[in-house]
């Protein structure tokens, strides 16, 4: 492996570029990407090969952001969200070149939520917490805390789990298919451990 570890308590690959001293400890910055000066990054964080992260981008802690994936001006991503890979977020929803906004539009994508490969995230939306975007969506309006959904444009196609997995709703109690939790309704404090 031909990598270098900084005199700080992150990582850097030899070919990967950190501008940036707002960066957590533990976290890993691999092969071909480039973190601008004003970025913010937390802890345990795992920017994959291939990853461009702007200036106005705020990532929490324990992010796993896969290959292929611009994280541009705007964009907050809580902890513990996973960001699979080829994601596009888009920041401008007028755009034309050599116009620039003075401010972008926030995109937040909340704690626990979980993207999948290929989709796309239109600017000024929010992610619920522990939400799941299907690979390959095309998000153009806002997803609920716990939501599934997928699709083009993307629809809500039922429930996820804290874990993961889809919740059934039987005698109005939410069941968790994996793990069988059930309770009332899903809520960030619910125990099931994947």
């Amino acid at each position: 492996m031909n990598t270098t570890m900084l005199k700080k308590k992150y990582y850097v690959h030899t070919q990967g570029i950190c501008e940036t001293r707002f960066v957590g400890p533990r976290t890993k910055i691999w092969a071909f990407t480039h973190v601008l000066p004003k970025a913010q990054i937390g802890s345990d964080v795992n920017l994959c090969d291939h990853v461009f992260v702007e200036n106005d981008v705020t990532i929490g802690n324990r992010v796993t952001v896969k290959c292929f994936v611009a994280l541009w001006d705007g964009l907050r991503i809580e902890d513990d969200v996973f960001i699979g890979p080829g994601v596009v977020f888009a920041n401008d929803k007028y755009t034309r070149s050599k116009m620039y906004l003075p401010s972008f539009p926030k995109t937040v994508i909340r704690k626990g939520a979980s993207i999948g490969a290929g989709a796309v995230i239109l600017p000024g939306i929010e992610v619920g917490a522990y939400a799941m975007v299907a690979a390959g969506a095309v998000v153009t309006k806002n997803v609920a805390p716990f939501e599934l959904v997928r699709g083009i444009p993307a629809r809500r196609k039922g429930s996820v789990c804290k874990c993961g997995f889809p919740l059934k709703k039987h005698k109005m109690q939410w069941r968790c298919v994996r793990s069988g939790w059930h309770g009332a309704r899903p809520s960030p404090e619910m125990d099931c451990v994947r």
